[in-house]
Parts: C-alpha cells; structure tokens; sequence
C-alpha cells in the first residue's frame, strides 16, 4: 500500500469498534406449535440510532430507561421485524428488553399459524449500510445461520441455512479496514521492520497475541468489567503513539517483538469488544473462529501491499529515512490525538 493511501487513512477518523450486528434467535417447537419466540440482542448504540431509549437524556442506558420505554419498544422496534408464517402475518404477544452487561436483550413472543416462517427486517433501511442481522434459528427443528442486510432484508425458514462462515470472514474484514487505529499500529511497527524474516517475526507476534485475547474474551474466558472497553481504546491510541516516538528515537527497537506482543494483547480486547457488543451466546465459537480468520486475510493483505513499498524505499536510504521520519510524526500525533479524544470522552 503506497505511502499517500496510508496518509489517507490517518485522515479519518479513528472510531469506537461498532458492533453492527443485530443477533436474532427463532424458537418454534418441532411439533409446530402455534407459539414462536424471539430472541434480538443489539448494542445500546444501535438501539439509540433506532429510537431514544434512554428516557431520561443522561446517555446511559439503564433498565429504567427500557421499562420506561416498553410501549414504543413494543410498537416502534417489534413493528419493524414483522413476521409472518405462509402469507399470515403472525399476531405479536408479550414483550421484555433488559440491559445486558456489553448489549442489550429484546424479545417477544408470537402467535403463528401453520406454514413457513418469514421475517422481514424492515429496520435495516434505518440503519448504516454496514449493518447486518445474523438469524441463527431454532425453527421447526432445523438449525442455522442465514444473513440479513439492507438489500435483502427477508429471511425465509425454508431455505437451508448455511454456516456463515464466509459472512463472519467478511465481517473480520471489514472490521480490520474500519479499524484506522488497528491499520496505523501495524504501519508504525512495519516501518522499522528490517529484514522479511524480522517482519515476519512482528507481525506473527501481532497475530497471536490479538488472538489470545480476542478469543479468551469472546469465549468469557476473560471479562471486562463495565466501561473497560473505554480503557482499551485509550491503550489502542497509546500504542501507536509509542510506537512512532520510538521509530523517530530510535530507541527500544531491540524489544520490538516483545513490545509487539503485549500491544497485540491490547489490540485483540478491542476487536473482542465488537464480538461481545453481539450477544451470540452458543454461537460464538464459529464467528470467533471466521471473524479471526477474516482480520487475520486483512492483515496479511496490508502486510503484501505495504512489503514491497518499504523494500523499494530502503534501496534509496535518505528517502527511506525521510518516509520513516514523516510517517512516524503523522502516526504520532495521530495516535496522540486519539488518546486525548478518547480519554477525555470517558472523563467527560
């Protein structure tokens, strides 16, 4: 990836990780009963771009906020997921939504009558573009996963759901090119690489340690406490601020593969807070695994693309050392300005 492309990413702006997912769950009994019950988790964030929840304007939504807010959770959100068995549209029953430590729980129950169920998730046009919901059903006895987006925002019971494997890879994508901080991390540390076998070294280093810890958290093998994903932004920004005052130095260079490791530890709990944000409960293992499977094709995309720039670049030394000198300064103050903006966010 040429120098002024990686300039043009700086200049965006390096969000949160937003779980732009919504996870739903259909129960019917394989004896077709007439009941149906449902299952939606979704992150407050995303609920807020939906309709206000938060009754009380402080931005933080409570439990109170959602029992406030029952009769047009119960009219605006159920409204917009209407689900039908055959062509009659199912008659909607009881309600409930609850806070959830990383997410927040909807559901309801329907009465349907005989046939295939249908669900159009008419809310996805309120939505960004990004925006998925990921069904995995329990319907009829049959299990699986099907995908629902923006352009298609229909899903049918009949059809034979697939693993989803290849829609969590491309999610793990997505997320790594949307992750700025993550792309401006591994462009510092790239930067004074040295030899192939050395950045082969750092960037498996990279790899395993965001691994661990995005698996070990995604499992609830490690657990955040409330507000930490905050932190681990703020340790994101920090990162790449080090980094590049250490390229512009030239100190601590030797301990880069260490040093490497620990912030790649950092950097998985910031991609496990996006899994987190989806409340896929028994579900987790085959998205941990292709959402992995996908950042890890981003990386290793990055990686080829930035190679044979710093290759050619260090065949012309003063050149090199000036690209090394701009980027770092630009890398600085943009991991700078993001440790002042996030912190002060969580202060604030």
């Amino acid at each position: 990836m040429a120098p002024l492309v990686w300039l043009g990413l700086l200049a965006l702006p390096a969000r949160a990780h937003d779980a732009d997912i919504l996870y739903a769950q259909l129960w019917r009994p394989e004896a077709a009963g007439a009941e149906v019950r449902e299952r939606i988790t979704l992150t407050a964030d995303t609920l807020a771009l939906l309709l206000p929840a938060d009754a009380d304007g402080d931005g933080v939504l409570t439990q109170a906020d959602l029992d406030a807010r029952a009769p047009a959770l119960a009219l605006g959100f159920w409204d917009a997921v209407p689900l039908s068995a055959g062509d009659t549209p199912c008659a909607r029953g009881e309600t409930s939504a609850r806070v959830r430590e990383t997410y927040v729980a909807l559901e309801a129950r329907f009465t349907c009558p005989p046939g295939v169920l249908r669900q159009r998730f008419s809310l996805l046009a309120l939505l960004p573009p990004s925006y998925k919901v990921v069904l995995g059903s329990l319907a009829e006895g049959e299990r699986g996963q099907r995908f629902a987006d923006a352009a298609q925002p229909t899903v049918v019971m009949e059809e034979r759901a697939a693993s989803g494997l290849l829609e969590w890879v491309g999610l793990g994508l997505f997320h790594i090119f949307q992750g700025v901080d993550h792309l401006a991390f591994l462009l510092a540390v790239l930067l004074v690489g040295g030899s192939l076998q050395r950045v082969l070294l750092l960037v498996t280093a990279f790899t395993v340690a965001h691994s661990l810890t995005l698996g070990a958290t995604a499992l609830g093998w490690l657990r955040l406490g409330e507000g930490s994903g905050g932190w681990v932004e703020v340790a994101i920004a920090a990162s790449i601020l080090w980094v590049a005052v250490e390229n512009l130095t030239g100190r601590g260079l030797g301990h880069r593969v260490g040093l490497t490791f620990l912030f790649g530890l950092v950097h998985g709990l910031g991609f496990a807070s996006v899994l987190a944000g989806y409340g896929l409960g028994d579900s987790v293992v085959g998205a941990l695994f292709g959402f992995n499977l996908g950042v890890e094709l981003g990386q290793a995309l990055v990686v080829l693309g930035l190679l044979p720039v710093m290759r050619l670049l260090r065949r012309r030394p003063r050149l090199y050392q000036r690209t090394v000198r701009v980027l770092s300064l630009l890398l600085a103050a943009g991991g700078g300005y993001w440790l002042v903006e996030r912190a002060f966010a969580l202060i604030g």
